[in-house]
Formats: structure tokens, C-alpha cells, sequence
């Protein structure tokens, strides 16, 4: 497999995404040096908490400028749950925060009208919109594990690979060239998120 960077914005536990990168055999270097970033094959951005804590946290490292400038250089990024989030251009949680830039689009919260309960907690199905190499061996209306309160209002429907529905319908995948991202969980999706992670790490 590649080398890969798993990216630590100092904001939740990444064990559990760096365990299940191992199991499909990828060599994983987890970390916040941004010259380790610049030297990766490939960028994995998982997240957790608020998106103005995570977006703190790139930047007071160092990281947000290297991995924009990297990624629109080519190399390949995916984003997780909150680091899907980053990869907009702006995120309303706890006020107006600034993404990465590198997807159109913004995050916002889950409606209260809905008539499902927030956060969106559990296994939920993905509705594939696009052939990508991220879901290659998934089948139709495969379960993922989702936990969150806010989504991606993506502003170019092509990025957009996969849709689930809870109390309405969102993106959960995205795509655009080289920037990969999901809003589910893949570390604890059993044997499809475990594929999905492989299919990343073989993509060219």
C-alpha cells in the first residue's frame, strides 16, 4: 500500500481510524507536522467535535495552508465524518467558521422540525449517485455508521457521490478529482467501511 498521512488536528482519538487502516494494510503515519504532510502519497482527514475546534486546530499547527496547497497540487485526500466538513468552504456550528475551500459548499445543522432525532446516531444506508472507485465492491443500499448533527449542503450536485436518508435526504460522499469524503464513519462500518478504506488507499 501507499504511505499515508493520518492527519491529527489534536481534536478526538484517532486510534480507532488508524487501526482500521492497518487491518486493510495501509503503512500509516499519524500526525501534525506539516512537513510529514508534504511528503505523504496520500492524506487521510478524519474529525470529530465542532467544526470550528477542528479548524482551530489545523490551523494553529500549521496545517491548513500545506494541506490545501498539496491537495490542489494532486495528492489525494480523504476526509472523515468532520474532515469531509473541512473540505467546504464554510461551516455554521457555534457561528461562522472557514473550511479548507476545497469543495463548494456549506455545513449546517440538521433542521429541528425533522421528525428524526439529532444527532443522527447508528447505521444508515447509502444511495449510490455515482460510479467512484471509493465504492467499488459496495452493493446497493450497503449500511455505514453515522454520528452527527450537521451536514454538507454541497453546491455542486456532481461532487456528490452518495445520498442517505434521514428525515431528508443529504450527501454523505462526495468526489472532485483527487478529494474524496465521507460523513459516515468507515473505522466503525464493519467489513464496508473497512472496503471503502481499501478502494482509497489502491485508488491512483
Amino acid at each position: 500500500m501507499n504511505d499515508v498521512v493520518l492527519i491529527d488536528a489534536g481534536t478526538g482519538n484517532l486510534r480507532s481510524v488508524q487501526k482500521a487502516l492497518e487491518a486493510v494494510g495501509a503503512k500509516i503515519e499519524r500526525t501534525d507536522d506539516s512537513k510529514k504532510v508534504l511528503s505523504a502519497k496520500k492524506i487521510i482527514l478524519p474529525g470529530v467535535g465542532a467544526f470550528g475546534d477542528f479548524m482551530s486546530g489545523l490551523r494553529s499547527r500549521g496545517l491548513e495552508d500545506v494541506i490545501t496547497d498539496t491537495v490542489q497540487r494532486g495528492m489525494p485526500i480523504l476526509g472523515i465524518c468532520v474532515g469531509m466538513q473541512a473540505l467546504f468552504e464554510l461551516g455554521r456550528e457555534m457561528g461562522e467558521h472557514k473550511g479548507l475551500g476545497l469543495l463548494k459548499g456549506v455545513v449546517v445543522k440538521f433542521a429541528d422540525t425533522l421528525s428524526v432525532k439529532i444527532p443522527h446516531t447508528g447505521w444508515n444506508q447509502l444511495q449510490i449517485r455515482s460510479e467512484t472507485c471509493l465504492f467499488k465492491g459496495i452493493g446497493a443500499g450497503a449500511y455505514v455508521y453515522f454520528n452527527h448533527s450537521y451536514y454538507c449542503e454541497a453546491w455542486n450536485p456532481g461532487d456528490v457521490t452518495a445520498v442517505t436518508d434521514y428525515g431528508m435526504q443529504y450527501a454523505c460522499a462526495v468526489r472532485h478529482e483527487n478529494i474524496f469524503g465521507v460523513q459516515f464513519h468507515p473505522e466503525k462500518s464493519q467489513q464496508v467501511g473497512l472496503q471503502i478504506l481499501k478502494n482509497f488507499l489502491e485508488a491512483a
